[in-house]
């Protein structure tokens, strides 16, 4: 699939970063690359997000990039910290097979699903419960 110079430059952003960016704040980084108005961000997310390069995460109203390309079917699930900001993207493929079972008993055609589970990361329990070491 070929990109526009402008998609391009929004999934390189989301790539540099190590945290989930806002369409404003992909703008506010593009601002010199000839970037001037959040429709130009949005369009660009909107045509990255249909093909499965980034995802957007609802309860952040950020974007992340896909760190699964060759496994992003179905379901598909993000731990987030809620202390540090970090991100990791995961499939299940059990949850995948029961929901598909589901589907076709309920005759049900699921468009999207992503799964938000907030909490803290190992690295920011390990702030919270130091071990006695």
């Amino acid at each position: 699939m070929q990109l526009t110079t402008n998609q391009q430059r929004v999934l390189a952003t989301l790539q540099q970063s190590s945290k989930p960016l806002s369409a404003y704040k992909i703008l506010e980084s593009l601002k010199g690359e000839g970037f001037n108005a959040p429709t130009q961000i949005y369009r660009a997310l909107g045509h990255l997000a249909e093909h499965g390069l980034v995802h957007r995460l609802e309860s952040l109203n950020a974007y992340v990039k896909c760190e699964l390309p060759s496994s992003c079917e179905g379901v598909r699930a993000f731990a987030i910290c809620d202390s540090c900001g970090q991100v990791d993207e995961f499939v299940v493929p059990s949850l995948n097979r029961y929901l598909g079972t589901w589907m076709k008993q309920n005759v049900f055609s699921l468009g999207n699903s992503i799964i938000e589970l907030h909490g803290k990361c190992a690295t920011c329990s390990k702030l919270d419960y130091p071990s006695d070491g």
